[in-house]
């Protein structure tokens, strides 16, 4: 595919326009910081951004991209007031319309924060697979991570980032059959399928990762997963208490049935925290969602048709 042409950059981050309509409902899709914003843009027949724009949207996809320099200093607070602020502010300024905010997994926290913080510059906010409360599902995979801070310590302090190769360990360990199943699961399936080529495709994807900076992987360790600050009313940004229930705009959460990284029950109560939420829980997986084989029927087509109502 032609890469979309970049709308705006500061460091390594990009903002990549995916077209649309000039006078559409204006979107920004917020992808997590620890893997490329290519899952939303994965193939011909499996992106989201490019569908979306063909419904009828004006469509813009933030890639935060491997941390340059600056990057890696940045925590939470520095990240969301200032580079997604400052990309926020540019799609606003240019297309003359408020902003819809479409965040997905970690992105989902951070447009969470950014609607708060910008309430004036956005018009509706989407939760995709974003996850809350990190204590309601105790025996989930990801729910240990905080204990391992401290054992990263010396990786984050030599290098300034929480590794691709540490990110891939975590999520490893923390399910370790899943690995060899889905591998053995290949090995059964027609090579010549397009089920094969989507499991290449989305396997490109899982192990060309990025690095997180430093700071924001103690917080996400400690205060996420650790302290679990956002589901106790303790999560701050610049000051704010980042509480969803004062978000009065026009919101949308999609909690997938089958997500074994975002459990639905991390993801609920998100959900019943924001005053007059359109909910959908798809019978799909966290990546599935997004990206697989029923996508367009599970996810793309809703969430489309919500962004063209709240217009």
């Amino acid at each position: 595919m032609v890469d979309p042409p970049a709308a705006w950059r500061e460091g390594e981050t990009t903002l990549l326009d995916h077209g649309g309509a000039t006078a559409a409902p204006a979107l920004l899709l917020i992808p997590s910081l620890i893997n490329r914003a290519s899952i939303l843009d994965l193939s011909r027949d499996r992106s989201m951004a490019r569908a979306l724009a063909a419904s009828g949207l004006r469509v813009f996809l933030l890639d935060w991209s491997w941390p340059d320099a600056e990057a890696r200093k940045l925590d939470l607070d520095g990240l969301i007031t200032g580079r997604l602020a400052r990309a926020i502010d540019h799609i606003a300024t240019t297309t003359g319309n408020k902003v819809t905010l479409v965040g997905y997994c970690m992105g989902g926290l951070l447009a969470t924060a950014a609607a708060q913080l910008q309430a004036a510059r956005v018009a509706g906010l989407a939760l995709l697979a974003t996850p809350w409360d990190f204590h309601a599902a105790p025996d989930a995979p990801l729910g240990q991570m905080a204990r391992l801070t401290d054992l990263l310590e010396p990786m984050m302090n030599a290098t300034g980032t929480l590794s691709v190769d540490a990110l891939q360990m975590l999520f490893n360990v923390a399910d370790p059959h899943s690995v060899g199943d889905k591998y053995r699961a290949f090995g059964a399936t027609d090579q010549n399928s397009d089920r094969a080529r989507q499991f290449v495709a989305i396997e490109d994807w899982l192990n060309d990762g990025v690095p997180l900076a430093a700071p924001l992987a103690r917080q996400c360790l400690r205060d996420w997963y650790g302290a679990n600050t956002p589901a106790h009313g303790k999560w701050q940004v610049a000051g704010q208490v980042i509480a969803p229930h004062t978000l009065h705009l026009p919101s949308f959460v999609a909690i997938p049935g089958r997500d074994r990284i975002v459990p639905p029950e991390s993801a609920t109560p998100l959900a019943e925290a924001m005053p007059d939420a359109v909910v959908i829980r798809p019978t799909a997986g966290h990546v599935g969602m997004v990206a697989g084989a029923t996508a367009k029927a599970a996810l793309w087509s809703p969430l489309a048709a919500w962004a063209r109502g709240i217009a």
